[in-house]
């Protein structure tokens, strides 16, 4: 037979019913494994496949053997000669990959690819799909090398080559950088490993590919926490029943099918090493249904906010917000708090942190320069001008510089900005950073034009949560799926509820009845959301998105006019001069 001819030798597979998949994968006797083997110009992406065996075997037994020669356009190395003993003459006439790709495929069909480095042949493969326009099957794939560095200790072998591996398992065929041999040889290795990790859980194909990426037992053991959960959209909750202080809830988490995402957390595919800890704990999986992923995501937060789970790393303590308050007393003043009072007071925020709190007093202060000073004023001061004074950076009203009426104009315009017009803090820092740029002060300027995104970050925030808190009512719909519609409920910044108007259903009726069955929420403090501050932000985000339709509204959901900026205009329109730009305009207004 010419070496240029493919080969496919035994006999033809034997007509199978399809393997029966179930929760614990397919049992490892019974699954076909396809050993794959591949010669090459090299192994960077411009080089080519030269050769290509594979050894299909299942129960032990070899089912057949698929061996051929690739003419791959070009010269073979020198160096891959020497290695192979394929030189250009001899693959010349061979068939070129397109002719033999469709074979190969249909020899491998729906069997676990196997291969010893398995990325190396996998990731030809699958660049070979793409460029000859052949789907890749997305096989299984399971590497014997990697599979060999977890089960075989280091005194039993030196590495895990082939050549070492087939030495060790007795394989009667030696490697020899042939295709076809160095498959056969990897059927030898393969078997001996499966005899190996008989008597550590692995029955299963899914399990094998576990072992090999070193999922540890534990983890894999617990496995069945996932049984009877439903596919279907929600938030689930990894529960540890044996704890010290009685149940606890360590993990919360959403998805768009519980079922298979808790799955994962079973699996390699789950990298993060804290969840490893996490799930040898668990002993049970909650889950709560959800209609929308808006609805998954305000009880996540929700049951995150309940339960602090020590696991989660975001969202744990919602409560954990500052502001910036303008006091009520004769000479108000800022102070940074992290409570918000029915007290007449002005509040801004929140913030998440005392450095972004500080960065916002500070641009406050250089635009209006109303005191700093903490004591408590009365009407008529009389005390001493401080340092800040004699440098013109307060207005002094210690020591009777400034009366009440003219400082109250001060705070008006401090209060203006917060709830208003930001542009004048961010006017007020032009001739700084313009002087700073001048003397080519760069590191002083970048810090001050970080001061100033932060402000309109925080000023954005600030503003998105504000104007739905004040919004009694709010029934928004967008469409979900073909012809149906989701519908929510939203009253003051809090989700009251969540329905899905079927397709053939009538979206303003289900509307009705949502808000017939919606929770009552009660008034909230000034300034503060009926909900966490991160699930109002959830919200509006879900109605900023192009689509959605307001259905009703009670009061006015807006933006100031000029209570925001675009980010990525700042830095220009705060310079000013001939590069100035208009500030633009953000708003959203009720009819």
């Amino acid at each position: 037979m010419s070496v240029a001819a493919s080969n496919v030798t035994g006999m033809a597979d034997p007509v199978l019913a399809q393997p029966m998949l179930t929760d614990l994968g397919e049992a490892l006797v019974e699954a076909t494994f396809c050993i794959v083997d591949l010669e090459t110009t090299g192994t960077t992406h411009e080089d080519q496949i030269t050769e290509i065996g594979a050894v299909k075997v299942r129960g032990g037994e070899v089912l057949g053997e698929f061996q051929t020669l690739v003419n791959p356009g070009r010269e073979i190395p020198a160096l891959v000669t020497v290695l192979t003993g394929l030189t250009t003459a001899v693959v010349v006439q061979a068939p070129r990959l397109p002719e033999v790709l469709g074979p190969f495929l249909s020899f491998l069909g729906d069997a676990v690819l196997v291969a010893h480095n398995a990325p190396f042949d996998v990731g030809f493969l699958k660049r070979a799909c793409a460029d000859h326009d052949h789907p890749w099957p997305r096989p299984r794939t399971l590497d014997t090398a990697a599979l060999a560095r977890v089960i075989l200790l280091r005194d039993e072998v030196p590495n895990c080559k082939l050549s070492t591996l087939a030495r060790h398992f007795h394989s009667p065929t030696t490697p020899d950088h042939r295709a076809l041999t160095d498959a056969r040889a990897t059927v030898d290795v393969l078997h001996g490993l499966l005899e190996r990790v008989g008597n550590r859980g692995v029955s299963t194909v899914e399990d094998l590919v576990e072992f090999s990426r070193q999922v540890s037992p534990q983890r894999r053991a617990k496995r069945g926490l996932a049984d009877g959960l439903p596919d279907v959209p929600g938030v689930y909750s990894f529960v540890r029943d044996d704890g010290p202080d009685g149940p606890r809830v360590l993990y919360v988490g959403k998805s768009t099918s519980i079922r298979t995402r808790v799955k994962t957390y079973f699996t390699a595919s789950e990298h993060r090493r804290r969840m490893e800890e996490m799930v040898r704990l668990a002993t049970r999986v909650d889950h709560v249904e959800c209609v929308t992923a808006l609805q998954a995501e305000a009880c996540e937060l929700r049951l995150i906010a309940a339960h602090t789970p020590p696991y989660n790393r975001r969202s744990k303590f919602p409560h954990r917000q500052l502001w910036i308050k303008i006091t009520v007393e004769p000479f108000p003043r800022l102070s940074v708090v992290r409570t918000v009072r029915d007290d007449g007071a002005t509040y801004f925020g929140p913030m998440r942190t005392r450095d972004i709190a500080d960065q916002v007093m500070t641009a406050l202060h250089d635009a209006v320069p109303i005191r700093q000073c903490t004591p408590r004023l009365p009407r008529t001061p009389s005390g001493a001008q401080c340092a800040l004074g004699g440098m013109g950076r307060c207005a002094a009203p210690c020591d009777g510089t400034i009366t009440i009426e003219p400082y109250d104009e001060l705070v008006a315009r401090v209060r203006s900005a917060l709830t208003h017009d930001i542009r004048p803090v961010l006017t007020a820092a032009r001739e700084r950073l313009q002087r700073l740029i001048s003397q080519q002060r760069y590191e002083e300027a970048e810090t001050v034009r970080r001061r100033l995104e932060t402000v309109v970050t925080v000023a954005r925030r600030h503003h998105r949560v504000a104007s739905l808190a004040r919004v009694p009512h709010l029934v928004a719909a967008a469409r979900a799926g073909v012809g149906g519609w989701e519908i929510h409920v939203i009253r003051y910044g809090r989700l009251a509820e969540s329905v899905v108007a079927r397709p053939g259903e009538a979206p303003q009726e289900v509307a009705r009845w949502a808000v017939a069955t919606a929770e009552q929420v009660a008034a909230p403090v000034p300034g503060l959301s009926a909900a966490t501050i991160e699930e109002t932000e959830r919200i509006a985000d879900w109605l900023e998105r192009d689509g959605v339709r307001i259905m009703e509204l009670d009061g006015d959901w807006f933006w100031p006019l000029h209570a925001m900026i675009d980010l990525t205009e700042l830095p220009l329109w705060a310079l000013g001069g001939e590069h100035a730009v208009e500030s633009p305009a953000w708003s959203l207004q009720s009819s």
